[in-house]
């Protein structure tokens, strides 16, 4: 195959060494620029050349993978991605999906009221200079943790060693990676970031695809703007009036042409509160509420483009990662051809020859209302690409008049391809700046800075608390909570560490009990599937419903191909449910598609909780999906039976190392999300992965039985009967509690009490096996008597001490002397 850079290095004595794959990612071509006449064009940027969205993507996320392991997770975690405009706005999202785990933000040349720019710098060789910088939330660029800069290639390094000078004045830090497909600097060039690293005081990595140079004989300049010169006028090109519209000619902006067939618009469904793009922040969280879309959207383009063989995915200037994604997940449809590329204000010189890497232009008026005035646009190697459909993405700001016009972008296409199609991706409107602007709620945390599990398994919206000191002794904790003097949120129990005879005890229950579980968590995720919403958003309680969340995530994923969102969130007897965590829910989501998810019910306490908390706001469903139901207070749930659910058998070593929730009024302020821990120093007995994946492993021997299941349920009878919560009154009544929230019924609930609480008695359902040995051996280690009952509508049921005072362990309620 001819390169595509032939043409100039034959004319111009131009050449391009280095890696063996350099030829492969790039091409080159001449542009009208005083500052440097050649242009270094990507075959794998998703711009210039229509390419596979799916290699646009895979180099930008590989290149993010590189990156995280050479931050290790931890400092992954605290970093921040920038991207450049306008070129590398869509590889520096890539990027920041291969971390993983960190924000994204790109420059912009688009101004936007009610904004303040965090920053801004100049890219030297550019015929557009200025870069604005212009976070939603000014402490984006703020923190410490590593800076990630991406652009397509780094040459001479000025614009990355402006970009860190300038945000480093601001906000120094002590790392920062530059990211590029490719490394061309030259060999004055190459010790430039080591000495600038040495001057700001900090450490610079360099991640690259692959790595060259340019060699440029002298006079390369001129001798190339006089080729431009040449070419336009053998052409009939001007610099007032370009022509190069079809391979080798052109309809210049500005002339009348005959109306073209309408462009078929088609509805996106762009999901609620997610940007079009980086330009003002764009999350882990953004990601996954867009990643849980993106199937549905592609389905709508798929349907509007119509049979077409070969379609094009074209972008908008800045606007390539939406259109990139778009493209991706209709590639994955499997039923066109799919490439995609991308409009710009960047002139190139077009010449249709196999050697040359821009072949054909279209060009058109700028239709977003610039804020430099109005110029012209390109569009390159689109006409006579053999395009069957073309769909073009702009953001709403670009949804003009212009676009519209006889002269515009849509009817540039139109006279090249059959079919055109409009998809307008709302432009993401940043909120004005007022005192609330200072109170934002912040993202999600993911692991592994908060928690063990993977990022994409749960967001905790939740703050952490893992410096502060808040274990209490179990009897002092219980004193002041039956006292009155404290709520059992404001601290936390120390946490249990299970001997090697209880923790032999879990894995056997595990090992007994995974396939009953599977088939659990399949019967409430197909449930849910069929009757709340076919995307559902997972929203765990914290912590006993985590575990169980990203099980149903991962049962969705597995037997249905869904990547469904997944949130934890704090919710507190007597106390309700996390108000902040509700309204970024809000902002981020549609409520009507939270699902409210736990491990299961005791006597529904927490059932009703959630049930009055959601009173204040609109939109959500309180109805909760649980595991198991043993009490009877839901409609959507795994069963009914009340079995031992290994994941309640310990504390934070199979809930990803994170503490129960905290809501303390000197830590919580109005504006904060309720806390918690993350028991780092738990790592050697967690086993909360080994949970996972153990009952994962049963999936696909339970599908079956989950199919027959879910249809008897669907068509059942499932109205709660409430039988847990009248035998908790009885029990109460019966043993002279007169205190419901000291009956903890069901498996689950008893567990905690033995671990958390001070217990006062255990009741046994007569006859129960081998889901209480765990239970009776917790009770001998505290020396509390259990007592096998009739007539018990749980497995078992756990009594809290009554009339609690410190040290007391004995049966009759009064203080044992000696212990």
């Amino acid at each position: 195959m001819v390169w595509s850079g032939s043409w100039v290095a034959q004319r111009l004595g131009v050449e391009l060494v280095g890696d063996d794959a350099l030829k492969d990612l790039l091409g080159l071509a001449l542009r009208r620029n005083p500052k440097r006449a050649h242009l270094l064009v990507s075959h794998v940027l998703g711009k210039h050349v229509p390419q596979s969205p799916a290699a646009v993507y895979g180099h930008g996320f590989a290149l993010g993978v590189r990156v995280r392991e050479l931050l290790g997770d931890e400092e992954a975690a605290r970093s921040v991605v920038l991207g450049y405009a306008e070129t590398a706005t869509g590889l520096g999202h890539s990027v920041a999906d291969g971390i993983g785990l960190a924000p994204y933000l790109h420059s912009t040349r688009r101004p936007v009221a009610g904004v303040a720019p965090a920053g801004g710098f100049e890219e030297s060789h550019s015929h557009a200079t200025s870069h604005l910088l212009l976070p939603e939330d000014p402490k984006l660029l703020a923190g410490a943790g590593p800076l990630v800069l991406v652009d397509d290639e780094f040459s001479t390094g000025n614009t990355v060693l402006n970009t860190i000078r300038d945000l480093h004045e601001r906000h120094p830090r002590e790392r920062y990676v530059v990211v590029a497909l490719v490394d061309m600097r030259s060999e004055a060039d190459a010790g430039r970031l080591e000495d600038f690293a040495k001057e700001v005081g900090a450490r610079i990595d360099l991640v690259a695809t692959a790595e060259g140079t340019v060699l440029l004989p002298e006079g390369v300049l001129e001798k190339g703007q006089a080729l431009v010169a040449a070419h336009e006028r053998a052409s009939g090109e001007t610099p007032e009036r370009p022509s190069a519209a079809l391979p080798g000619t052109a309809v210049p902006a500005g002339t009348a042409v005959p109306p073209a067939h309408r462009a078929v618009r088609v509805e996106l469904g762009w999901p609620a509160g997610v940007p079009d793009g980086g330009r003002h922040g764009f999350t882990p969280a953004d990601r996954v509420a867009l990643e849980a879309e993106l199937p549905a959207m592609a389905a709508r383009i798929a349907d509007a483009a119509g049979p077409a063989e070969r379609v094009l995915v074209l972008g908008c200037e800045e606007l390539m990662y939406a259109p990139l994604r778009l493209a991706h997940a209709l590639e994955a449809l499997g039923t066109s051809e799919v490439r995609c590329s991308t409009t710009t204000r960047s002139p190139v010189l077009a010449v249709d020859d196999p050697g040359y890497a821009i072949r054909s232009r279209l060009v058109f008026p700028a239709h977003d209302d610039p804020a430099d005035g109005p110029g012209e646009r390109y569009a390159y190697n689109v006409a006579g690409g053999g395009f069957d459909a073309v769909v073009a993405v702009v953001d709403s700001t670009a949804d003009t008049e212009a676009l519209h016009a006889p002269d515009g972008l849509l009817a540039r296409l139109a006279e090249h391809i059959p079919h055109v199609v409009l998809a307008v991706v709302p432009s993401y409107v940043p909120a004005p700046e007022t005192p609330e602007r200072e109170s934002m709620l912040p993202e999600p945390l993911r692991g592994p800075a908060f928690s063990s599990y993977a990022p994409d398994e749960v967001g905790w919206l939740l703050q952490d608390l893992s410096d502060v000191e808040l274990e209490a002794p179990t009897e002092e904790r219980e004193e002041a909570i039956q006292s009155g003097g404290a709520h059992y949120a404001e601290s936390l129990p120390v946490e249990y560490q299970p001997s090697e005879q209880y923790q032999e005890l879990f894995r056997a229950a595990l090992d007994t009990s995974a396939a009953r579980i599977a088939r659990a968590v399949g019967t409430v995720t197909e449930t849910v599937l069929a009757e709340r919403s076919a995307r559902p958003v997972l929203v765990s309680l914290a912590r006993a419903g985590t575990p169980v969340g990203v099980l149903m995530r991962r049962w969705a994923r597995h037997r249905r191909g869904l990547d469904l969102p997944h949130y934890a969130v704090s919710i507190v007897r007597g106390r309700g449910i996390d108000a902040n965590a509700l309204r970024w829910l809000a902002a981020h989501h549609d409520p009507a598609d939270v699902v409210f998810v736990d491990g299961w019910t005791g006597k529904g306490a927490i059932t009703r909780e959630l049930a009055v908390a959601l009173g204040e706001f609109d939109g959500f469903d309180p109805e909760i999906a649980v595991l198991a139901d043993p009490g009877g207070c839901v409609r959507t749930y795994g069963t009914r039976e009340d079995f031992l659910i290994p994941s309640a058998c310990l504390n934070s070593t199979v809930s990803g190392l994170i503490s129960r929730t905290v809501l303390r009024a000197d830590l919580v302020g109005p504006n904060d999300f309720h806390g918690a821990k993350y028991y780092r120093e738990l790592a050697g007995a967690d086993v909360s992965g080994h949970f996972l994946d153990t009952v994962a492993a049963r999936f696909d021997e339970v599908a079956d039985a989950v199919d027959a299941e879910v249809k008897e349920l669907l068509s059942a009878d499932r109205a709660p009967t409430w039988a847990g919560w009248a035998a908790v009154e009885r029990i109460s009544e019966e043993y002279g509690i007169h205190d419901v929230n000291l009956v903890k019924p069901g498996v689950g609930e008893t567990t905690r009490v033995l671990l958390r609480r001070v217990p006062w008695k255990i009741l046994a359902k007569r006859g129960a096996g081998a889901d209480l040995d765990h239970v009776r051996l917790l009770a001998e280690h505290r020396g509390v008597p259990v007592e096998e009952v009739d007539d018990l509508p749980y497995t078992c049921v756990g009594l809290i001490h009554p009339q609690y005072t410190r040290g007391a362990t004995g049966a009759d309620g009064r203080a044992v002397a000696g212990q």
